[in-house]
């Protein structure tokens, strides 16, 4: 059963109700690890369901405590000197050095900074090598990694008790950062720490990098129902999240089955990163999911050659979040959704988180954009994104997200589903970022894939309308509000919550 299902069974032995022994035992679907979860007391269907549920809040649990680990580690690589573009990288380095058994056992032991910070470089070398890495990709990335072993803040002794020594820090990012990889798989990791790391500079900005949040990532992969012989594309990769959530999900539909898991990692997963600095985090980033080959292209999507190549691999999903334009010289966003369009297979499904700006425009190149799309692909959906989604990133930029059928061009009858899916559960504390508090987003999602695939219409959330390149591509143009269900206690109780949390917030 658990080839397709959660199995949960249940052991009880005795006779008398007070005096019987129970056990409970869970086996994840495609997994065949079993996991004892509860205690020795007889549940009801209610507290075991909600029970199992916790798995998540646990998850949820772990993943705020990594998110606060991330800021501790932040500010400890501020005192040491290290720039914000190359903390990500340490972190990267020496995560992919640690997967290595003879450094993992002999690191403690080096007797000094100098011989570890060396250790260290030559190690993520070697890791490297173990790739099928073709080229010259190696030597680029090693490029970026030499300065763990010249920089003088990692390869000397620290003087002051208040800066910590290169051991330590492997000794806090393998407890910190290591065990929830090993606890929790095929997560965007380096993303989250990059955000961190890029929080309160201004170096990421010019160029337009938006990382996305990985629940958003996640919910990519279900808009397209992702199968196990997909082949996925990400042409504007970044640090590779949409790579790792497809990774995730279609190994969890592998049910154990190995040789497709590593037809997955080695053949199924292709990237295209143009920003030098991102390039070697979403390398190493597939490496430490196990990605046996590491697709990903280093160049612009919009280079021949490269659209040539990835064409030879026949994608069947696209997944993007192009830079977003900050500058009137820059590239136009959909004319990335457009790049990632023309190496898809017909019929396959795009799928691109961009400025709201652009679903709105009625004039100029934008307008000539939307015509092109129209004319070549279709338009099946648009959903309305949380204002504050890129809060954790200091970006201000709504978003909405795109839902494209490739190389169908759209037919004159064809209702376009505009979503209204403004509450993702997650919001913002102090000092701790935009998160899901609560533990409702799981519940929000399905809601938001229901009415999806459903092309369902519901008031104050879904819309279907047949739409043109003129047209606004969003849910607020077309939605309908029911203003009968609200009362004076409404306002109240909305103003209440918002200037409470502007005073918890302090905003």
């Amino acid at each position: 059963m658990s080839k397709e299902y959660n199995v949960l069974s249940l052991a009880v032995s005795g006779v008398e109700k007070d005096n019987i022994k129970v056990s409970y035992f869970l086996q994840k679907t495609g997994l065949s690890d079993v996991e004892q979860i509860f205690g020795n007391k007889l549940l009801s269907l209610d507290d075991i369901l909600a029970g199992f549920k916790q798995d998540e809040a646990r998850k949820n649990e772990k993943y705020k405590e990594l998110l606060e680990y991330s800021q501790i580690l932040n500010e400890q690589l501020h005192k040491l000197k290290i720039k914000e573009d190359k903390r990500s990288l340490l972190v990267s380095g020496v995560l992919i050095a640690l997967d290595n058994k003879d450094f993992y056992r002999d690191y403690v032991g080096m007797s000094s900074n100098k011989i570890l910070s060396s250790a260290l470089v030559e190690i993520i070398k070697e890791q490297l090598k173990t790739e099928d890495l073709q080229g010259d990709k190696i030597d680029r990335l090693m490029e970026n990694y030499n300065f763990i072993a010249t920089h003088p803040s990692l390869k000397k002794l620290q003087k002051s008790k208040e800066l910590k020594t290169l051991r330590e820090l492997i000794n806090d990012i393998d407890e910190n950062i290591n065990g929830y990889v090993r606890t929790y798989k095929y997560y965007d990791v380096l993303g989250q720490f990059y955000i961190e790391f890029l929080r309160y500079s201004n170096s990421d900005k010019g160029l337009g990098i938006v990382l996305t949040p990985p629940h958003i990532t996640d919910f990519f992969t279900d808009i397209v129902d992702i199968k196990t012989d997909d082949v996925v594309l990400d042409n504007c990769t970044g640090t590779g999240g949409f790579l790792v959530s497809a990774m995730k999900n279609m190994i969890d539909k592998c049910n154990g089955d190995s040789s497709q898991e590593n037809s997955i990692k080695q053949h199924q997963l292709y990237g295209i990163e143009y920003q030098p600095e991102m390039y070697p985090l979403a390398v190493s980033n597939m490496f430490l999911h196990g990605d046996g080959k590491s697709n990903i292209l280093s160049g612009s999507c919009f280079d021949e050659d490269i659209i040539k190549t990835i064409k030879t691999k026949k994608p069947t999903v696209g997944f993007l979040n192009p830079p977003y334009k900050s500058d009137k010289s820059d590239v136009e966003e959909f004319e990335f959704v457009l790049n990632n369009l023309e190496c898809l297979e017909k019929k396959s499904l795009c799928v691109a988180i961009i400025p709201m700006s652009c679903a709105l425009a009625q004039k100029g190149e934008r307008l000539r954009l939307k015509e092109k799309l129209l004319s070549k692909h279709t338009l099946k959906a648009v959903f309305s994104m949380p204002n504050e989604l890129f809060k954790n990133s200091k970006v201000g930029v709504v978003t909405c997200i795109m839902v494209f059928e490739a190389r169908i061009p759209q037919p004159k009858n064809k209702k376009t589903f505009f979503g209204y899916f403004k509450d993702d559960g997650f919001f913002n504390k102090k000092t701790k970022g935009r998160f899901d508090y609560d533990n409702k987003w799981i519940d929000i999602k399905d809601t938001w894939l229901s009415l999806y695939f459903n092309n369902e219409e519901k008031v104050g959330f879904s819309k279907t309308k047949k739409v043109t390149a003129k047209d606004e591509w969003c849910a607020e143009a077309y939605m309908e509000t029911d203003y009968s269900t609200l009362t004076q206690d409404d306002f109240q109780k909305v103003l209440k919550k918002y200037v409470a949390f502007n005073v918890l917030n302090d905003e």
